[in-house]
C-alpha cells in the first residue's frame, strides 16, 4: 500500500507541475499586427440550432470588418435554423447560407458540413466555430496576429465554459481538468512530438493555404474526434499549432444538463489519453482514489497530499476561469461523472447505439 501511495504523491506532483505551467505561461491573444486585413471566412455548421445560431450571428455581425464573410451549412436542419439565419443574410450581406446536401456513406455530419463550406470560402483564413460559441472583442483580428506571429497553420481555443445547471457544473468542468493537468499546453506550439497536440472543434482558425493543402475534414471525414485528429496529423506533418484556453472573449455553453454532457463526452474522452482505456482508468483512479492509499500508509504526509490536491484545484479553476469553491465541493461528483463517461465510452466501442445530433452514429 506504501508504494502506492508513493506512486500517488509522484503523479499529483506531475499534475501541479503541469498546471504551474499551464498558468505561468498562459498563452494570451494580443494583436500587435496593424497591417493589411486579410479576408477571414467564419464558418458555421449549424443542425438544429434555433437556440443557438441567433447569438453567435449576433456577434458577428457587430464585428465591422468588410473582409469578413460569414457561411452557415444548415445541415438539414428540421427546427428554425435555417429561418433564423435567412433574417441575418437580409440584414447583412457578409452572411451567406448553404443549405446542406444528404449525407454522404462514410462521412460525419460535422465534418462534411466543414468541407463543404471551405470548397467555397474566399478568405485567408478559416474559422471553424460552433453556433454555441460566443465571441466579443478583437479576437478575431487577434487570433490573426497570433498565428502570423508563429507561423501557424492552425490555433485552437477552449472556451470559458459557462454552467447554470447542477448537471453542468459536476460535468462541464472535467473537461478542462484533465486537459490542464495532463498537458502544459504552451508545448502544443512549442514541441515537435504528435502526442503535445490538443485542439477543439468549438474553434479551429486555419491559416487557409494549410488547410486546402490537407484539406484535413476530408481526410478524417468519419472521426467523432476530428478535432484532436487533425491536431495530431499537422504536427506530424511539421506544421506548426497551438492551443489556448482561459480568453474570455470566446465563451460557450457546451451542454445544458448532465445528460448531455454524458452523450457529448463519451465520444471523445479516450482521446484524451492516446485512445487507451487503460490509460483513462489510471488516470481516473489516482485523481479520485489517491488519497486513500496515502491515508492509510502514510497518514504523517497527508497534510502534504491535501495541500497539493487544493493546489490543483486552484490552479486549473483558475487557469480556464472557473469556480474553485464550486469545483472543490462538487470534485467528488465531477469523478463520478468521469467514471460514467469513460464506462459510456467502453459501451459505444462495444457497439451502443450512439445518437449525435439526431443521427445515429
Amino acid at each position: 500500500m506504501k508504494y502506492i501511495a508513493y506512486i500517488t504523491f509522484v503523479f499529483i506532483t506531475i499534475q501541479l507541475l503541469n498546471l504551474i505551467i499551464n498558468f505561468l505561461f498562459r498563452q494570451k491573444l494580443k494583436s500587435t499586427y496593424k497591417t493589411k486585413q486579410e479576408k477571414i471566412s467564419i464558418l458555421i455548421p449549424a443542425r438544429n440550432e434555433e437556440k443557438n445560431i441567433a447569438g453567435l450571428l449576433n456577434n458577428l455581425t457587430k464585428i465591422k470588418n468588410d473582409n469578413l464573410e460569414i457561411i452557415v451549412y444548415n445541415d438539414g436542419s428540421n427546427d428554425n435554423t435555417a429561418k433564423i439565419v435567412e433574417d441575418f443574410v437580409e440584414s447583412d450581406g457578409r452572411i451567406k447560407l448553404i443549405t446542406g446536401e444528404a449525407l454522404p456513406d462514410g462521412w460525419r455530419g460535422k465534418n462534411f458540413a466543414c468541407h463543404q463550406m471551405s470548397k467555397i470560402a474566399m478568405g485567408d483564413y478559416f474559422l471553424f466555430i460552433d453556433a454555441d460559441v460566443r465571441i466579443e472583442g478583437d479576437i478575431i483580428t487577434d487570433a490573426v496576429a497570433y498565428v502570423k506571429k508563429y507561423g501557424l497553420g492552425l490555433l485552437s481555443l477552449f472556451p470559458k465554459q459557462i454552467m447554470v445547471t447542477f448537471g453542468e457544473k459536476i460535468s462541464v468542468p472535467v473537461m478542462n481538468y484533465i486537459l490542464l493537468t495532463l498537458l502544459p499546453l504552451v508545448l502544443v506550439r512549442l514541441s515537435p512530438f504528435k502526442s503535445h497536440s490538443a485542439a477543439n472543434g468549438q474553434f479551429m482558425f486555419f491559416d487557409a493555404k494549410t488547410y486546402k493543402r490537407f484539406m484535413p475534414h476530408k481526410m478524417f471525414r468519419n472521426s467523432l474526434v476530428e478535432d484532436i485528429e487533425i491536431a495530431r496529423y499537422l504536427k506530424s506533418e511539421k506544421t506548426k499549432i497551438a492551443c489556448v484556453t482561459g480568453d474570455e472573449r470566446v465563451v460557450c455553453r457546451m451542454y445544458s444538463s448532465y445528460a448531455e454532457a454524458l452523450n457529448g463526452f463519451s465520444k471523445n474522452i479516450l482521446m484524451f489519453f492516446g485512445n487507451s482505456l487503460a490509460a483513462a482508468l489510471i488516470f481516473w483512479t489516482f485523481s479520485a482514489l489517491g488519497f486513500v492509499p496515502v491515508l492509510l500508509s502514510m497518514s504523517e504526509y497527508f497534510h502534504v497530499y491535501l495541500i497539493i490536491f487544493l493546489s490543483i484545484q486552484f490552479l486549473y479553476s483558475s487557469t480556464s476561469k472557473e469556480n474553485m469553491a464550486e469545483n472543490l465541493f462538487l470534485f467528488p461528483l465531477q469523478m463520478l461523472f468521469m467514471l460514467h463517461v469513460i464506462l459510456n465510452a467502453v459501451l459505444i466501442r462495444t457497439g451502443k447505439p450512439y445518437i449525435w445530433k439526431g443521427r445515429y452514429i
